[in-house]
C-alpha cells in the first residue's frame, strides 16, 4: 500500500474518531449540534443522547478497525478496501435518506482513500 494510501485511511480513522468524540462525549454540545444539524434541545432528550452514544461507538470502532488494516492486518489492503467500501456506502445511504452533503462530508475523504488504493500498489 502507498504512502498516500495509508496517510489518507489515518485520516479517514481520525473522523470517525471525531465523530466518536462528538456523539459519544461531546453529544450535547453545540459543535455536535452545527456538525449534525440538529438543536440543542433536540440533542438533550434523553433517547437521542442514548442513540448517538451507541452510534459513536460503533464510528469510533470503523476508525479502529482502518488502523488495525494498516497497521496489524495481514491482508491490509483487502481489510481497508472493505472498510472503506463500508463507509461509503453507509454515506451514500445518508445521502439519500438524511442530507445530500453526507456522500462528500462523511464519504469523500473515504472515497478518495479506497481510489488511491487501485494506484501504485
Amino acid at each position: 500500500m502507498t504512502i498516500l494510501s495509508t496517510v489518507l485511511i489515518v485520516l479517514v480513522a481520525l473522523e470517525f474518531f471525531y465523530i466518536l468524540y462528538l456523539e459519544t462525549f461531546a453529544t450535547t454540545s453545540k459543535a455536535t449540534a452545527r456538525v449534525f444539524n440538529v438543536t440543542k434541545t433536540e440533542l438533550e432528550r434523553p433517547i437521542v443522547v442514548t442513540l448517538f452514544k451507541n452510534q459513536g461507538v460503533y464510528n469510533g470502532l470503523i476508525g479502529l478497525g482502518l488502523l488495525y488494516s494498516i497497521t496489524f492486518a495481514s491482508a491490509p489492503l483487502e481489510i481497508s478496501r472493505l472498510l472503506l467500501i463500508y463507509i461509503i456506502l453507509v454515506a451514500a445511504y445518508g445521502s439519500l435518506t438524511s442530507d445530500k452533503k453526507i456522500i462528500l462530508t462523511q464519504g469523500g475523504l473515504a472515497i478518495l482513500a479506497l481510489l488511491s488504493t487501485f494506484f501504485n500498489q
